[in-house]
């Protein structure tokens, strides 16, 4: 299901996402940045033919922002445009707090989606604070909101909720208890190379391997940033649009930003280069992983 999606699986991350639809519980996806956390949501909404629906957390998060708002200027308008009504101050109360002038953010989005289950996607849970995390509790309990002006929505289909976090503050076991848990690393040679393929066909597997050792070497230095998966991916498509054809150490200077995002790294890096600590990119056999 996942692979048709072109996003490169195994059993455990099948078998997590299978569990997680099918006792209705949140899976929660923890490893380091650019690994490939946030694509397993977008493959399996792909893959469901259902929405995503994606909350962005952040520091200061709070729970109007995440859940709903009151359209306050429509609202305004609309009581400018009823002055003269014969209607009651109950009854336009009434109409201003209805759903055609609430704002749905996307807790809410997710709990009234009516034509089938989505997907919902908490992308870095870890970066909002302990406060939110609390009020998401009890959301991902029951799957219901109560607004005061309007009462208590519960949801339709219940979506299917897939949080993230890159381990920047621990998490409450309150919140782990509530969800099934999954743990993604950086990929081995194989799998790295199974991905630059499947996401980058347009790259020569010659150049599709180096690259890939080259980011497994990386990882092995002690860097501030370490690249993920997704920087192979920037990397290899800038090559193709370079239409490198083959990969030396004048080019890997000059493409190394695509990668590496901290100067220190950069030095780090360069001085393995020059120290000749990374011959295989002028190894004339290419390395072949099946």
């Amino acid at each position: 299901m996942l692979e048709q999606q072109v996003y490169v699986t195994d059993a455990a991350i099948a078998t997590a996402l299978y569990l997680s639809m099918t006792l209705g519980k949140p899976l929660l996806v923890e490893g380091p940045a650019g690994v490939g956390k946030t694509e397993i949501a977008k493959a399996l909404s792909n893959a469901l033919g259902t929405k995503l629906i994606r909350l962005q957390c952040y520091e200061g998060l709070d729970a109007t922002t995440a859940l709903y708002e009151w359209n306050y200027p429509k609202q305004l308008l609309h009581i400018k445009l009823e002055e003269s009504s014969p209607t009651s101050e109950a009854e336009k109360e009434a109409a201003i707090f209805s759903e055609a002038f609430l704002l749905k953010r996307p807790l809410l989005q997710a709990i009234t989606e009516h034509e089938r289950a989505p997907v919902l996607l908490i992308d870095e849970i870890d970066r909002s604070d302990e406060e939110f995390e609390a009020f998401l509790l009890e959301v991902l309990s029951d799957f219901q909101v109560t607004i005061p002006e309007i009462g208590t929505i519960k949801a339709t289909h219940r979506p299917h909720v897939v949080l993230t976090s890159n381990r920047s503050r621990d998490l409450s076991d309150a919140l782990r208890r509530r969800c099934l848990y999954h743990w993604i690393d950086y990929p081995s040679l194989e799998k790295e190379l199974e991905i630059v393929r499947a996401k980058v066909p347009a790259m020569s597997e010659t150049l599709s391997s180096k690259i890939t050792l080259v980011m497994q070497a990386a990882r092995a230095m002690s860097l501030s940033k370490v690249p993920g998966i997704a920087e192979t991916l920037d990397w290899a498509t800038a090559l193709v649009a370079l239409d490198a054809e083959r990969l030396d150490r004048d080019l890997m200077k000059e493409t190394m930003g695509c990668f590496l995002k901290d100067e220190a790294d950069i030095g780090t890096f360069t001085s393995e280069l020059e120290g000749g600590r990374l011959e295989m990119v002028d190894a004339t056999a290419t390395p072949q992983v099946e």
